[in-house]
């Protein structure tokens, strides 16, 4: 696969804004780990870096086990945890990647500073640094959250699904604190990545029981998802989210929505409702100027999702290995 591509940008217009949201994190700072682990970010921004060059994958890959991390009782890492049907052998966690980067970074890190740096710290700072592989600025992380000890497949019911309906994801989303702006933003992320036909062939052939496909999938990007997606076919065969532009971040997965070009069900649902309709406008003008507002949006974005239910102080723990309890 082609190396990704990174849009320029001065460093200088984010700082103001990150300065102000580090301010979200209750127990979190930005360099929480200065003068316990001064390197901790920088060796997970190189196990990350390797990572990626190696198996481009894990770019999209890593964002969406925080985000799944997050959506289940906070983001504390209990998605990486291992035991009695955790929370990653939910139907909805199948297809996530990146556990072994994850904990790769975490070794490099307890080699370096024994029993400091959280699970769920790594895992933050390794979905940013995913990010900014494909192509955003960097942003501050805010760090100091502590390691959950429960993880239960049931829990991850609460998670956003690829048949949810703009009204049940904006419900989701504020059962977090994150409001409608943010979910649009959020679910940019769909600009890298990949799905599996599982996740959408009910769309190409009998939607909704017509015995006709979903109505919003542009005609003349239809033929080529039956192809790649065979009604009986390989239903673990991966699409490109985002038609012609799956290794940059960029705002082009905005576009193909407004083309009826979006793969999942449920980000098809954000251009037909009215209100995320609006926001999605937003983004889809063509420009640098454009991009910089989704980049320093979904950077923000990403700080609030990274503040979600946090543990710190006393509660949990700080897991001497990221995929079980100490």
């Amino acid at each position: 696969m082609e190396v990704y591509s990174r849009i320029r940008t001065p460093t200088i217009l984010f700082v103001v804004i990150f300065a102000a949201l580090t301010s979200l994190a209750l127990g979190c700072k930005v360099g929480f780990y200065q003068a316990t682990c001064p390197r901790a970010e920088s060796i997970v921004q190189s196990v990350v870096k390797s990572a990626i060059r190696s198996n481009p994958t894990y770019a999209p890959g890593i964002p969406r086990l925080f985000f799944h991390d997050c959506f289940v009782n906070g983001c504390d890492a209990s998605v990486l945890l291992d035991g009695s049907a955790p929370e990653q052998t939910a139907s909805t966690n199948s297809h996530l990647r990146g556990f072994e980067v994850i904990s790769t970074a975490k070794a490099r890190v307890e080699t370096e500073c024994p029993g400091v740096v959280s699970c769920a710290d790594i895992l933050a700072l390794a979905a940013r640094d995913s990010v900014v592989e494909t192509g955003l600025p960097r942003w501050e992380v805010p760090t100091g959250r502590r390691d959950g000890l429960v993880s239960r497949a049931e829990d991850a019911l609460k998670l956003p699904g690829s048949r949810d309906s703009a009204e049940v994801q904006i419900e989701k989303f504020a059962a977090k604190g994150l409001n409608i702006e943010e979910l649009v933003t959020l679910v940019g992320g769909h600009t890298i990545g990949t799905s599996a036909c599982a996740r959408f062939v009910h769309r190409l052939y009998n939607y909704s029981n017509t015995n006709a496909p979903d109505p919003h999938i542009d005609q003349a990007s239809l033929p080529h998802l039956q192809t790649l997606c065979p009604e009986h076919g390989d239903r673990t065969i991966r699409v490109d989210l985002d038609t012609g532009s799956v290794n940059n971040f960029d705002t082009s997965y905005y576009e193909n929505l407004r083309k009826g070009r979006g793969v999942l069900e449920s980000d098809t649902k954000l251009w037909t409702h009215h209100i995320t309709q609006n926001l999605v406008q937003q983004f889809i003008s063509v420009g640098r100027p454009n991009q910089l507002t989704f980049s320093k949006k979904f950077a923000r974005a990403m700080v609030k999702l990274s503040q979600v239910e946090v543990k710190t102080g006393n509660e949990g723990e700080i897991r001497r290995v990221c995929n079980r309890i100490n």
